[in-house]
């Protein structure tokens, strides 16, 4: 069976992984007319799908019960979560964690044998690779279409976000005023020559947020903010928001671009942190924003608890926690934001569905290596 093939969605589908000893040991059961089941995930094959689903929504949960989840977040950051999740349903989670990149190269090389339920990953971008390279299958959920905003999650079904991050503007308050900042495009004027600290272009965020300005702009005005970006640059790229955010504040650059929380795991620990926030592009497009999430794997032998798990993360309780231990914006409408976030005020968000980040990710990346941001 090809990788790419088609899956069926979640309600119709229940993947059986057989090893070779298990098809040798049926063939010798067989041969001496034993008329038993090889195994109980082949006994639940024999049954009808409606049966199968009554049977994975009535069976109690018990230690038997167990997902596979590959996440690329730091296992501080989402087994927390996970863990109540089990505390509540009897489902236990199995964590796997590495970068997104070796995740889903993983997930290709392993195919149909792979132990994965479910992939957690950052990015809408990373998320929509994800699902092109039919490593995620789609679902259909009730509770995901109740909390998740449509624009938040892939059309298809394939994934969701869970989580909310705006990209935006930082800068040093000692040297700039608020009222000198507005949008991102506006980053690339002269005024800010030799005062722009930027993070490399090979990070996902900046690809996305370069294609949120594609689908905005267009091509010819995007490529010329990044070379004005290019042009305004105070020293080389970095290599994370971190590094960036603490280079505005040690008066190597001015002004920059990261992901708000960042900010507030720095400020969290250091409260007068010398930098400051500013929401990029509030009388045009909104602040750009992404999403973290999930999706369940294609060859998932547990689908169903795989399912729980993301619906139990767009819940009221799991949403609160991501807003106060991440530093993350709920996805769900009306959930309380933490202290901190609510210090930074309120912003417009950018309206722009998300899967478009994945969709005009090439582009954003050629355009970037075009105009010589590295």
């Amino acid at each position: 069976m090809s990788l790419n093939a088609p899956v069926a969605p979640l309600s119709f589908v229940r993947p059986v992984k057989a090893t070779l000893s298990v098809a040798i040991f049926s063939l010798m059961l067989g041969l001496v007319g034993c008329n038993k089941a090889e195994t109980p995930e082949q006994n639940a094959d024999a049954t009808t799908a409606g049966a199968e689903t009554e049977a994975a929504d009535t069976a109690p949960a018990n230690s038997e019960h167990v997902v596979t989840a590959y996440s690329s977040h730091h296992e501080q950051s989402v087994k927390p979560l996970l863990d109540k999740f089990t505390e509540e349903t009897g489902i236990k989670v199995e964590l796997v964690t590495d970068k997104s990149g070796p995740l889903m190269a993983r997930l290709k090389a392993e195919g149909k044998n792979t132990p994965a339920d479910l992939l957690m990953t950052v990015d809408a971008g990373n998320l929509w690779q994800a699902a092109d390279q039919g490593l995620l299958q789609p679902v259909s959920s009730s509770i995901l279409d109740a909390n998740v905003p449509a624009k938040y999650r892939d059309p298809e079904g394939h994934w969701t976000g869970l989580s909310l991050r705006a990209r935006t503007i930082f800068y040093d308050p000692s040297k700039v005023s608020a009222d000198q900042l507005s949008t991102y495009a506006d980053l690339a004027d002269p005024k800010w020559k030799g005062k722009l600290c930027l993070r490399t272009s090979k990070s996902v965020y900046n690809q996305s947020l370069v294609a949120s300005m594609i689908e905005h702009l267009g091509e010819e005005k995007t490529e010329q903010v990044i070379r004005g970006w290019v042009a305004n640059l105070a020293t080389d790229v970095f290599s994370d928001d971190t590094n960036m955010l603490k280079a505005i504040a040690a008066g190597q650059c001015e002004v920059g671009l990261s992901n708000s929380y960042y900010y507030g795991r720095i400020v969290a620990k250091e409260p007068n942190f010398p930098v400051k926030i500013f929401w990029a592009n509030q009388d045009t497009t909104g602040t750009h924003v992404n999403v973290s999430g999930a999706g369940v794997t294609a060859y998932s032998d547990n689908p169903e608890d795989a399912l729980k798990v993301i619906e139990f993360l767009s819940s009221d309780k799991a949403q609160g926690l991501y807003a106060s231990a991440n530093k993350e914006y709920p996805v769900k409408q009306g959930i309380d934001e933490s202290d901190l976030l609510k210090s930074w005020g309120k912003f417009r968000q950018d309206d722009i569905g998300v899967q478009k980040f994945g969709a005009l990710q090439t582009k954003a990346i050629q355009l970037m290596d075009k105009a010589g941001y590295k």
